[in-house]
């Protein structure tokens, strides 16, 4: 019923940044919660953090204060600006949509983000 595309991951070095950002297609919108979830190798698949449709937050105590989630329901769109990242950030980020009513969860297919110097 929705389908994710996230873009923005890649290399960078302790202490930089980047922008994710994770393009829906397919239902409406604002019926899902929108989040990011992280796996890194051999570990689970961990939550970072969520974003209701009205803009309430949560996130994870190893992101806060270093991690922003936003989305823009006009365009599809939620983002995670990535600020001060860290070698324990190396994961596949992962959008997901969460269906309000069902709870279903829905996956994008994932972006690489590797912290290393």
């Amino acid at each position: 019923q929705v389908q994710l595309v996230e873009s923005g991951g890649g290399l960078v070095q302790p202490g930089g940044s980047l922008r994710l950002a994770c393009v829906a297609s397919g239902s409406m919108f604002s019926r899902f919660v929108m989040g990011w979830y992280r796996q890194a190798p051999g570990k689970q698949r961990d939550f970072v953090t969520t974003i209701t449709s009205g803009g309430t937050t949560n996130y994870a105590g190893s992101v806060k204060g270093r991690f922003t989630i936003s989305r823009d329901n006009a365009k599809n769109t939620v983002y995670l600006q990535m600020n001060s990242l860290k070698p324990e950030d190396t994961a596949v980020y992962y959008c997901s949509a969460r269906n309000r009513i069902t709870g279903t969860n829905y996956w994008g297919q994932g972006t690489q983000v590797t912290v290393s110097s």
